[in-house]
C-alpha cells in the first residue's frame, strides 16, 4: 500500500496537529494564570493575547475544515 502526496494532504494531519498543539498551549497558559496569586497587567495581557489567538486560529480552522 502506497500513500500518495495527495492522499496524505487530504488527511489534513498538519492542521490538526497544529490545533492540538495550540489547544495544549492555551490550556497550559490558563492553568499558569490561575496558579498565580496576583496577576500583573503584563501577565493578564499575555493571557488575553493567547485567548485571542486561539479564537482566531479556531475560526480559521473551522472555516477550512470540510
Amino acid at each position: 500500500m502506497t500513500v500518495t502526496v495527495e492522499q496524505f494532504l487530504a488527511w489534513r494531519i498538519l492542521p490538526r496537529l497544529m490545533m492540538f498543539v495550540m489547544t495544549v498551549m492555551y490550556i497550559r497558559v490558563i492553568e499558569w494564570g490561575m496558579s498565580l496569586e496576583d496577576l500583573s497587567t503584563q501577565q493578564s495581557a499575555m493571557i488575553s493575547v493567547c485567548s485571542g489567538s486561539m479564537t482566531g486560529a479556531f475560526a480559521v480552522w473551522l472555516s477550512h475544515e470540510q
